[in-house]
């Protein structure tokens, strides 16, 4: 994933009401940026860091600039779009470079089930749309407890867990099921949930793993030029 049109960098005066931030750019000049992350961003969001805006080419649009990246104060580059996790799996699909994926050659995102819900992504060796032999589910992270590790969510989240309940039921009806942790992070190298923050989710998770959901953990490579998928990463309960 590359970034067009490159990226602008900044540092960061102020994150507040979830989707704003205030960034001084290299010029002096000091802009309101949208802020494309709803969670608590622990440890991505300290005054004072350096940061990395795309630009936006719809001269109609309030605020010309998304934040997309920051520096952590050791060093560590993280993408606060966790959007964009998808779109890394995406092209890690194509590329065929998930080896426990690599047996289907056909996907589709953003799928529909019959409940209603979308999963991110439906995968068959067969073409066309009537049956999908896997189902996978991709979380964003980006909480660094320290000493490399990651953890999952970092705010309560019904929706996750409820991710979590919809893959065990597609299980349960025959299918092969995955969940994908992207790591947007390049100081972590293993992940786990994060079970003093959602006690609930982690047994939910621990309960489906039990169940025979499978969870992988994939690091990106993160850069002001573009962002991949490039690292295997460690996953525990």
């Amino acid at each position: 994933m590359q970034w067009q049109p490159p990226l602008v960098i900044g540092r960061l005066q102020r994150r507040y009401k979830r989707f704003l931030a205030d960034v001084v750019l290299d010029d002096g000049l000091e802009v309101t940026v949208h802020c494309p992350n709803t969670g608590a961003m622990t440890g991505c969001a300290e005054p004072g860091s350096v940061v990395w805006l795309s630009p936006s080419t719809n001269p109609k649009r309030k605020l010309p600039y998304t934040w997309e990246l920051v520096e952590t104060q050791d060093g560590h580059r993280i993408c606060i779009h966790s959007a964009l996790a998808n779109g890394l799996v995406a092209e890690a699909l194509d590329a065929g470079e998930i080896d426990e994926l690599a047996q289907y050659k056909h996907w589709r995102g953003e799928w529909k089930l019959p409940s209603g819900s979308r999963i991110d992504f439906v995968l068959s060796d067969q073409a066309g749309d009537a049956e999908w032999d896997c189902y996978v589910e991709v979380k964003s992270v980006t909480l660094h407890r320290g000493g490399g590790q990651g953890a999952f969510p970092d705010a309560v989240s019904d929706r996750a867990r409820r991710h979590v309940d919809e893959l065990l039921a597609l299980k349960r009806g025959g299918a092969r099921v995955l969940l994908i942790f992207a790591v947007l992070h390049e100081g972590i190298d293993r992940v786990g949930p994060a079970a003093d923050i959602d006690p609930r989710y982690a047994e939910t998770l621990a309960a489906a793993c039990a169940d025979g959901l499978e969870v992988l953990a994939l690091g990106a490579e993160v850069s002001p030029q573009g962002m991949r998928l490039t690292r295997r990463l460690a996953f525990t309960l």
